[in-house]
Protein backbone atom coordinates (compact mmCIF):
# COMPACT_ATOMS: atom_id res chain seq x y z
CA UNK A 1 0.00 0.00 0.00
CA UNK A 2 1.38 3.40 -0.98
CA UNK A 3 1.85 5.99 1.75
CA UNK A 4 -0.36 9.07 1.86
CA UNK A 5 1.16 12.56 1.73
CA UNK A 6 1.45 12.80 5.52
CA UNK A 7 3.25 9.46 5.85
CA UNK A 8 5.61 10.37 3.00
CA UNK A 9 6.39 13.64 4.80
CA UNK A 10 7.01 11.71 8.03
CA UNK A 11 9.32 9.21 6.32
CA UNK A 12 11.28 12.02 4.66
CA UNK A 13 11.57 14.00 7.89
CA UNK A 14 15.08 14.34 9.40
CA UNK A 15 13.60 13.43 12.79
CA UNK A 16 12.42 10.06 11.42
CA UNK A 17 15.87 9.45 9.97
CA UNK A 18 17.51 10.24 13.31
CA UNK A 19 15.08 7.96 15.19
CA UNK A 20 15.63 5.19 12.65
CA UNK A 21 19.39 5.41 13.09
CA UNK A 22 19.67 6.20 16.82
CA UNK A 23 16.74 4.20 18.18
CA UNK A 24 15.47 1.59 15.73
CA UNK A 25 18.80 0.39 14.35
CA UNK A 26 20.46 0.41 17.78
CA UNK A 27 17.62 -1.68 19.26
CA UNK A 28 17.81 -4.16 16.39
CA UNK A 29 21.58 -4.47 16.75
CA UNK A 30 21.21 -4.96 20.51
CA UNK A 31 18.59 -7.69 19.92
CA UNK A 32 20.34 -9.57 17.12
CA UNK A 33 23.90 -8.30 16.89
CA UNK A 34 25.54 -7.01 13.74
CA UNK A 35 24.77 -10.12 11.74
CA UNK A 36 23.52 -8.13 8.74
CA UNK A 37 26.88 -8.44 7.01
CA UNK A 38 27.38 -9.67 3.48
CA UNK A 39 24.53 -9.05 1.05
CA UNK A 40 21.55 -7.34 2.70
CA UNK A 41 18.04 -6.50 1.51
CA UNK A 42 15.93 -3.64 2.84
CA UNK A 43 12.22 -3.90 2.09
CA UNK A 44 10.27 -0.66 1.68
CA UNK A 45 13.36 1.51 1.58
CA UNK A 46 11.70 4.92 1.49
CA UNK A 47 14.34 7.51 0.76
CA UNK A 48 17.19 5.09 1.52
CA UNK A 49 18.08 5.72 5.16
CA UNK A 50 17.68 2.06 6.17
CA UNK A 51 19.90 0.91 3.31
CA UNK A 52 22.50 3.46 4.40
CA UNK A 53 22.22 2.10 7.96
CA UNK A 54 22.77 -1.43 6.63
CA UNK A 55 26.08 -0.33 5.13
CA UNK A 56 27.28 2.00 7.88
CA UNK A 57 25.95 0.50 11.13
CA UNK A 58 25.41 -3.18 10.36
CA UNK A 59 28.51 -3.55 8.19
CA UNK A 60 26.83 -4.92 5.06
CA UNK A 61 29.15 -5.32 2.09
CA UNK A 62 26.29 -4.54 -0.32
CA UNK A 63 22.63 -3.66 -0.02
CA UNK A 64 19.65 -4.13 -2.30
CA UNK A 65 16.56 -2.09 -1.51
CA UNK A 66 13.12 -1.60 -2.98
CA UNK A 67 9.97 0.40 -2.43
CA UNK A 68 6.49 0.25 -3.93
CA UNK A 69 6.53 4.01 -4.62
CA UNK A 70 8.62 5.08 -7.64
CA UNK A 71 9.06 8.56 -6.10
CA UNK A 72 10.70 7.04 -3.02
CA UNK A 73 12.93 4.86 -5.20
CA UNK A 74 14.11 7.95 -7.08
CA UNK A 75 14.95 9.67 -3.77
CA UNK A 76 16.71 6.53 -2.46
CA UNK A 77 18.85 6.27 -5.58
CA UNK A 78 20.01 9.87 -5.09
CA UNK A 79 20.58 9.40 -1.35
CA UNK A 80 22.53 6.15 -1.80
CA UNK A 81 24.57 7.35 -4.78
CA UNK A 82 27.45 8.03 -2.35
CA UNK A 83 27.83 4.24 -1.92
CA UNK A 84 28.40 3.60 -5.63
CA UNK A 85 27.86 0.00 -6.70
CA UNK A 86 27.37 -1.18 -3.10
CA UNK A 87 23.69 -0.09 -3.23
CA UNK A 88 21.03 -1.15 -5.74
CA UNK A 89 17.47 0.20 -5.60
CA UNK A 90 14.33 -0.71 -7.55
CA UNK A 91 10.52 -0.53 -7.49
CA UNK A 92 9.22 -3.69 -5.85
CA UNK A 93 6.62 -5.33 -3.63
CA UNK A 94 7.33 -7.03 -0.28
CA UNK A 95 4.69 -9.68 -0.98
CA UNK A 96 6.48 -10.74 -4.19
CA UNK A 97 10.21 -10.03 -3.82
CA UNK A 98 12.03 -10.18 -7.15
CA UNK A 99 15.04 -12.17 -5.96
CA UNK A 100 15.94 -15.87 -6.11
CA UNK A 101 15.65 -18.14 -3.08
CA UNK A 102 18.47 -17.92 -0.51
CA UNK A 103 19.98 -14.71 -1.90
CA UNK A 104 20.52 -12.55 1.19
CA UNK A 105 22.48 -12.80 4.42
CA UNK A 106 20.03 -10.45 6.15
CA UNK A 107 16.77 -8.59 5.54
CA UNK A 108 15.89 -5.28 7.21
CA UNK A 109 12.33 -4.05 7.74
CA UNK A 110 11.92 -0.55 9.12
CA UNK A 111 8.12 -0.46 9.60
CA UNK A 112 6.95 -1.75 6.23
CA UNK A 113 5.22 -5.09 6.79
CA UNK A 114 2.24 -3.44 8.52
CA UNK A 115 1.62 -1.57 5.23
CA UNK A 116 1.32 -4.82 3.27
CA UNK A 117 -2.33 -5.96 2.95
CA UNK A 118 -1.27 -9.65 2.81
CA UNK A 119 1.48 -9.26 5.41
CA UNK A 120 1.95 -13.02 5.87
CA UNK A 121 3.03 -13.24 2.22
CA UNK A 122 5.73 -10.67 2.98
CA UNK A 123 6.97 -12.74 5.93
CA UNK A 124 7.13 -15.85 3.73
CA UNK A 125 8.93 -13.93 0.99
CA UNK A 126 11.52 -12.64 3.46
CA UNK A 127 12.10 -16.19 4.68
CA UNK A 128 12.39 -17.41 1.07
CA UNK A 129 15.03 -14.89 -0.03
CA UNK A 130 17.18 -15.33 3.09
CA UNK A 131 20.03 -17.82 3.09
CA UNK A 132 19.81 -20.58 5.71
CA UNK A 133 21.11 -19.04 8.93
CA UNK A 134 20.34 -15.55 7.62
CA UNK A 135 18.94 -12.83 9.85
CA UNK A 136 15.74 -10.81 9.82
CA UNK A 137 15.62 -7.48 11.64
CA UNK A 138 12.18 -5.91 11.93
CA UNK A 139 10.77 -2.75 13.43
CA UNK A 140 6.98 -2.92 13.15
CA UNK A 141 3.91 -0.85 13.98
CA UNK A 142 1.26 -2.91 15.73
CA UNK A 143 -2.52 -3.22 15.59
CA UNK A 144 -3.08 -0.99 18.65
CA UNK A 145 -1.48 1.96 16.83
CA UNK A 146 -3.20 1.24 13.50
CA UNK A 147 -6.60 0.93 15.20
CA UNK A 148 -6.26 4.15 17.20
CA UNK A 149 -8.86 6.70 15.95
CA UNK A 150 -6.25 9.42 15.41
CA UNK A 151 -3.98 7.10 13.42
CA UNK A 152 -6.96 5.99 11.33
CA UNK A 153 -7.71 9.59 10.38
CA UNK A 154 -4.11 10.56 9.61
CA UNK A 155 -2.55 7.49 8.01
CA UNK A 156 -3.49 4.95 5.37
CA UNK A 157 -2.95 1.44 6.71
CA UNK A 158 -4.69 -1.77 5.75
CA UNK A 159 -7.31 -2.38 8.44
CA UNK A 160 -7.96 -6.11 8.10
CA UNK A 161 -5.82 -8.82 9.65
CA UNK A 162 -3.32 -6.61 11.46
CA UNK A 163 -1.04 -8.05 14.13
CA UNK A 164 0.16 -7.53 17.68
CA UNK A 165 3.71 -8.39 18.75
CA UNK A 166 2.89 -12.01 19.66
CA UNK A 167 1.09 -12.65 16.37
CA UNK A 168 4.00 -11.20 14.43
CA UNK A 169 6.63 -13.33 16.17
CA UNK A 170 4.36 -16.41 15.96
CA UNK A 171 4.12 -15.92 12.19
CA UNK A 172 7.90 -15.60 11.92
CA UNK A 173 8.34 -18.85 13.84
CA UNK A 174 5.65 -20.65 11.82
CA UNK A 175 7.58 -20.07 8.56
CA UNK A 176 10.94 -21.21 9.92
CA UNK A 177 12.52 -18.42 11.95
CA UNK A 178 13.90 -18.60 15.46
CA UNK A 179 13.23 -15.33 17.26
CA UNK A 180 16.45 -14.41 19.07
CA UNK A 181 15.41 -11.05 20.50
CA UNK A 182 12.32 -8.88 20.77
CA UNK A 183 11.17 -5.71 22.46
CA UNK A 184 7.85 -3.89 22.53
CA UNK A 185 6.84 -0.31 23.33
CA UNK A 186 3.38 0.12 24.90
CA UNK A 187 1.82 -2.41 22.52
CA UNK A 188 2.29 0.10 19.67
CA UNK A 189 5.66 -0.86 18.15
CA UNK A 190 7.82 -3.96 18.25
CA UNK A 191 11.45 -4.68 17.35
CA UNK A 192 12.38 -8.26 16.44
CA UNK A 193 15.56 -10.07 15.48
CA UNK A 194 15.19 -13.58 14.08
CA UNK A 195 17.36 -16.19 12.39
CA UNK A 196 16.27 -18.46 9.54
CA UNK A 197 16.62 -22.08 10.63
Amino acid sequence: MLLNWLERAAVNNPLRSALQRRVGAKKLIRLGGTQATGRVLEIGCGRGVGADIALSDFGATSVDAFDLDPRMVKQAKCYLNKHGDKAHVWVGDASAISAPDSTYDAVLDFAIIHHVPEWRLAVREIQRVLKPGGYFYGEEVLRAFIDHPIARRLFMHPQNDRFDAAEFTNELESVGFKVIGKEELWGLVTWVAARKL
